[in-house]
């Protein structure tokens, strides 16, 4: 579900109530775990972080008015959608993820889809692995896989 707020707090005060202290506890842990360089904006209708102009001046290949995304946080009809571009992008990521992920949540499967990873109650979110992978990749190093994927293409 796209959100038409503009910031970050709007869109967070129009959530359902039961869904507002789920994404809050998700942004702060992702603000807590950014590496410096990512800027915090509301990108496609989501709370997004990208890598803005100033450090990537092309932005992004399917719109170059738009920064270089990398992760987006969103609550979606049926599910909290928590976008990383760099488990999509960056195999040995995701293989590092699938596998922490196995072993901080047993009771339930990864849900995920090419770089959606999706959860339907706050109790099955790895909060402190999120953070982990949030941390794992600077804005420079986001910039040199975008740019790799893009020539294989």
């Amino acid at each position: 579900m796209q959100s038409s707020a503009t910031t970050p707090e709007q869109y967070i005060d129009e959530l359902p109530e039961d869904r507002k202290e789920i994404i809050k506890k998700l942004r702060k842990v992702i603000l807590k775990n950014l590496p410096e360089g990512f800027q915090e904006q509301m990108n496609y209708g989501m709370l997004g972080y990208v890598v803005p102009h100033e450090l990537y001046p092309d932005g992004y290949h399917c719109d170059p008015k738009l920064p270089l995304p990398f992760i987006n946080l969103a609550s979606q009809k049926a599910h909290i959608g928590f976008y990383h571009m760099g488990i999509y992008a960056n195999k040995d990521l995701l293989n590092w993820f699938t596998s922490e992920y196995e072993k901080t949540v047993i009771k339930v499967k990864l849900n995920m889809g090419k770089s959606c990873i999706r959860f339907k109650k706050e109790a099955h979110i790895p909060f402190e692995l999120l953070g982990q992978l949030v941390a794992k990749v600077t804005p420079e190093q986001w910039i040199v896989t975008y740019e790799s994927q893009l020539k294989n293409k």
